[in-house]
This record gives C-alpha cells, sequence and structure tokens, in this order.
C-alpha cells in the first residue's frame, strides 16, 4: 500500500450528518447540564432571554454559511478576515480563536471530572485527579491522530449517545410539566430589560461553536453547499434542545429546589421516574458530551493555525497534515491544555484558571466580530464575485443583526475578561511581527546594488523594443532614399 493510498484510507470528508454533528457537539458541551439552574434565579423570563440569543446565534449562523459558500477553505473566521482586511486581520481572528480552543479544552477537561467522579470516585487522590483529566484530553487527541475518518465517527457517536438523554428530558419532561413549578416569571428588583440582560449574561457563550463547520471546511465534502446548511442546521438542533431541555426542567422542578440545585436535569429525571438513578444516567451523558466535545475542539485547534501557517503568518510546522489533520497543531495544543490543567490542580490558584477560561469568552467573538465586519465590507464594497445582488439587501440585514449580536457577547464577557483578553491579542502582535517580518524577507526584491548592475526583464525589454524600432526607421529611411535614387 502506497503512502497516498494509506493516507486516503485515515483521511476521510465529512458528509452532511458529521458536519451537523461536529456543529452541534462543539456548541452543546456540558453547560447544558448546568443552565436551567443558573438562570432559574431570575425566574422564567431568562426564557425570553434564551429566545433572544437563539435568533442572534441563527443570524451569526447563517452569515458563516453565505461567508463560506463564497471562501470554501480551512480556517473559516480567519480567511474571511484575510480577504477583507488584509493579513494583521487574519492573524487576530487566528490567534484569539487558537487561545480560545485550547484554554477552552482544559476547562472542559477539568469540567468533566467532575462528572466522572460520580461514576468512578476520583477526587480522594490528586494524582488520580490529573490523571483522569488528561487521559479525557489525550483520548480525543488521538482519535484527531488517527485521522478525520476518525473525528466524524466518534464526533456523530459522541452526539447521538448524549443526546438521547437529552431529549429525554427534553421532550419526555413536557408529559410530566406541571405550570406550578415554574415559580414567578421575574424575580427581584429589577426591570424586565435588566432581568433579561443578567440572565442573558450567564447565557451568552452557550452558543459558541456556530462557526465549527466553517473552520473546517477544507475536510467537509462540497463545502459550498455543506457548511452552511450544517452551521444553520446544527445551530438550530442546538437551539431546540436548549430550549426544550430548560422549559421542561423548569416545569419538573419546583422553583425553590431548582434555585439550590446543583444537577438540575438529575433532578428532572428523579421527578419524572422517581428513584435516585437519574444520578448516574445524566453524569454519564454530561460525560459523553464532553468528550464529544473535546473532540471537536481539538480538530478546530489545529485547523486555524493550518490556514495561517500556509500563508506564512503562522510557524510553517503548523501548516503540515497527516490522514488529513494537522497534527502538529493538535499536539500543541493538547500539550498547552494539559500543562494549564495541571497547573490548575497542583498551583492551588483557581482564581488564575478561572480568569483565563473567562478571557476564552472574550477571545472567541473576536473571529465573530472580524467575520460579520468582513460580511458588511464585502456588501458595501460592491464585490460581486463575493456577494449576491438578488441577496443583497437581506445579506446586509443579517450582517448587521450579526454583528450587534457580536458586541453583546463582547459587553456580556465583563471588564475584566475584555482587559485581560486584549493582553493576550497584543501578546500575538508580537508573533505577527516576527512572523510578518520572516514572509517579506522571504519575498524581498533584489537589493539597489544588484539592481543597479543587473537590469531588470522590464528594463532589456525596453531597451530592446527600442533598438529594433530605431533599426527598422533606419532599414525603411534607406528603402525609400533608395526608391528616390532610381527615379
Amino acid at each position: 500500500m502506497t503512502t497516498q493510498e494509506a493516507q486516503s484510507k485515515h483521511a476521510r470528508q465529512f458528509g452532511l450528518p458529521v458536519a451537523i454533528s461536529l456543529v452541534m457537539g462543539n456548541i452543546i458541551g456540558g453547560g447544558i447540564f448546568l443552565l436551567p439552574a443558573s438562570v432559574a434565579p431570575f425566574g422564567t423570563i431568562s426564557l425570553v432571554a434564551f429566545a433572544v440569543l437563539t435568533a442572534g446565534a441563527i443570524t451569526l449562523a447563517l452569515v458563516f454559511g453565505r461567508l463560506a459558500e463564497r471562501h470554501p477553505q480551512t480556517g473559516g473566521p480567519y480567511v474571511y478576515a484575510r480577504a477583507a482586511f488584509g493579513d494583521f486581520a487574519g492573524f487576530l481572528a487566528a490567534w484569539s480563536y487558537w487561545i480560545t480552543t485550547w484554554v477552552s479544552n482544559a476547562a472542559l477537561a477539568v469540567a468533566a471530572v467532575g462528572y466522572l467522579d460520580v461514576l468512578i470516585p476520583v477526587h480522594e487522590s490528586k494524582a488520580a485527579t490529573i490523571t483522569a483529566a488528561l487521559v479525557l484530553q489525550w483520548l480525543p487527541a488521538l482519535a484527531n491522530l488517527a485521522g478525520t475518518r476518525y473525528v466524524g465517527a466518534v464526533q456523530l457517536v459522541a452526539t447521538v449517545l448524549k443526546f438521547a438523554p437529552l431529549l429525554l428530558v427534553a421532550v419526555g419532561g413536557l408529559f410530566f410539566f406541571d405550570p406550578a413549578n415554574l415559580g414567578p416569571f421575574q424575580t427581584g428588583g429589577q426591570s424586565g430589560l435588566g432581568a433579561i440582560s443578567a440572565s442573558a449574561a450567564i447565557l451568552l457563550f452557550s452558543y459558541l461553536g456556530v462557526e465549527s463547520a466553517a473552520v473546517s471546511a477544507g475536510e467537509v465534502r462540497d463545502p459550498r453547499r455543506n457548511v452552511g446548511r450544517a452551521t444553520i442546521l446544527g445551530t438550530l438542533g442546538a437551539a431546540v434542545i436548549y430550549l426544550l431541555g430548560t422549559l421542561s426542567v423548569f416545569g419538573t422542578v419546583p422553583h425553590d429546589r431548582l434555585v439550590a440545585s446543583t444537577a438540575p436535569f438529575t433532578d428532572a429525571v428523579n421527578s419524572m421516574f422517581g428513584g435516585s438513578w437519574g444520578g448516574v444516567a445524566v453524569a454519564l451523558a454530561a460525560l459523553v458530551s464532553m468528550v464529544g466535545a473535546l473532540n471537536g475542539w481539538t480538530l478546530l485547534s489545529a485547523q486555524t493555525p493550518y490556514a495561517a501557517a500556509k500563508d506564512g503568518l503562522f510557524p510553517q510546522v503548523f501548516g503540515k497534515k497527516r490522514r488529513g489533520v494537522p497534527t502538529v497543531g493538535v499536539l500543541v495544543t493538547a500539550v498547552l491544555a494539559s500543562l494549564l490543567t495541571v497547573y490548575n490542580y497542583t498551583a492551588g490558584s483557581k482564581g488564575v484558571f478561572e480568569i483565563l477560561v473567562l478571557v476564552t469568552t472574550f477571545t472567541a467573538t473576536v473571529p465573530y466580530l472580524l467575520s460579520t465586519a468582513a460580511q458588511i465590507y464585502f456588501l458595501a464594497s460592491g464585490q460581486s464575485e463575493r456577494v449576491s445582488r438578488s441577496r443583497l439587501a437581506r445579506d446586509a440585514v443579517l450582517a448587521v443583526l450579526a454583528f450587534g449580536f457580536s458586541m453583546w457577547l463582547v459587553a456580556g464577557s465583563g471588564y475584566e475578561a475584555v482587559y485581560q483578553g486584549v493582553l493576550f491579542l497584543f501578546a500575538g502582535v508580537l508573533v505577527y511581527a516576527w512572523m510578518a517580518a520572516r514572509k517579506q524577507h522571504g519575498q524581498a526584491p533584489p537589493s539597489a546594488s544588484t539592481a543597479s548592475s543587473e537590469p531588470s526583464a522590464s528594463t532589456e525589454s525596453r531597451e530592446a523594443r527600442e533598438s529594433r524600432e530605431s533599426r527598422e526607421a533606419r532599414e525603411s529611411r534607406e528603402s525609400r532614399e533608395a526608391r528616390e535614387a532610381r527615379v
């Protein structure tokens, strides 16, 4: 078997079902299992905030779908920002997205250990806890290193397994729904708009991951058609699970009990069917959900640096693929996430880790802002190859709404996250300066001394042309004089 045949055996482009699973799996990690209890103190008005956020996320998904039709390359937001605003904007999108992925992977692994502890007690030993967190990170990394064929298989299986119990609560809970459990529509003394904004601040980042198919467009079959469809369908699927799941929990668990709950889906299952087996079921579902999210985010963590490396804006080692996967990007991401995880457990400074995780809520929105701004630029500049005249007005409205939604995401991340996130972005400026200098050096024109001693091709061409024209004019004049002499 040749090397190319071995590569193709393990590298396979994603079809539409796997692309949808990638979007849904990355949007829905483990947060859904705590969201109902997190927003319950605001009352059922939080469902209004959820509906608003869902509309914003779908708008953003539609914009990504339109961008992917014109730019169906791996890299997603990086590709769009660079096409519109140049290398520096593209680098900022790639850099901020890369930070988001590996810090988020560390956070997912730490949270997953909490659910694993329900099934297998590991928190009694720090060494066992660290080992479990590292295993949960490296299993998805190994699946990625095995090739895109296995990434897709893991993602599809994980999505099916985690949505089965979620749908059980989301749909089954409606049959046990008791309006008396909902509690007040609004609690506290704040206004309705204030309550919506406060609950939205918690829910804002529930939809991070809508860009997943766009980032991996190069690995999606027929990307011009399937990336947009996967983005929209995956976001809609996640929205249905979110809204129905939260509503069902609100209607099956009494409000006063839900406010104090640390496992709302467990309480919902126990209320629906009795007994205490719900805790194990929900813990297993959450664990599968997080492993699936880790699998998808690990792939994304390597795709954006890969695209930037191909353009000379990231170290070239990130631009090499094996079995359809940028292996160095996967390895570097896994190592960085592992180091951060170990630091979290050994340094005893949870505040530092929490700040880093909070920073990702800001860095994740930077590519969104740049992407939506790129779409607005394409529309406003009248670039016919990137826009559809028949859909100009609709696309313009969607782009403006998506930009506003992205700004809301930035505002909701809080002052500290924005402050820390900007520092992370500025640290990337140094990396950009180094990479841009190397890129420029590789494309440097001849020096002045070389140019003066060796005429350029254009100069030589002009001199040759002038010499030929002079010779032809002289020959023509001599020929005319000869004719006149004969006469």
